[in-house]
């Protein structure tokens, strides 16, 4: 299981809304996403994906690596590796709450750095189970799965 992060200050994500509502009547979201654990990643692995940068932080996205890592360039031209992830759940920050970094560091959860500086981080296999279940719940009472 792997964390992924996304900045809308550097990384513009205009059609998010758009995508979360097209996921949600049944579409299919698949993005290009940057991976620093290239070497250990595989396909079917599970993934969350957190905002950083201004709040609100958190989780606001899951789903499934889709490809084996694939060289890329990054935005300053320098050699990196991305993958492709097939999402289940895209919520607008900017429209709907998120799992905020204060509901992922009430338990053992905070064991997890959830604002690393690299995207595709391993999350600590003890926390996995957990993690899955704060995320269900909280898809659940939000009304937003």
């Amino acid at each position: 299981t792997w964390l992924f992060v996304w900045n809308p200050e550097k990384w513009p994500w205009p059609e998010i809304g758009e995508d979360s509502k097209r996921l949600k009547q049944g579409g299919i979201i698949q993005e290009n996403w940057n991976c620093v654990s290239h070497k250990k990643v595989k396909t079917g692995d599970r993934a969350f994906v957190a905002k950083v940068g201004a709040l609100p932080r958190g989780i606001f996205a899951s789903g499934h690596v889709a490809s084996e890592p694939f060289p890329a360039k990054s935005r300053k031209g320098k050699d990196i590796h991305n993958v492709l992830i097939d999402f289940d759940v895209i919520l607008d920050p900017a429209q709907t709450g998120i799992l905020t970094l204060e509901l992922l560091n009430m338990s053992d959860l905070s064991k997890q750095l959830w604002t690393p500086q690299s995207s595709g981080i391993s999350i600590k296999l003890e926390l996995i189970e957990e993690l899955e279940a704060l995320w269900q719940d909280f898809l659940a009472s939000a009304g937003n799965h």
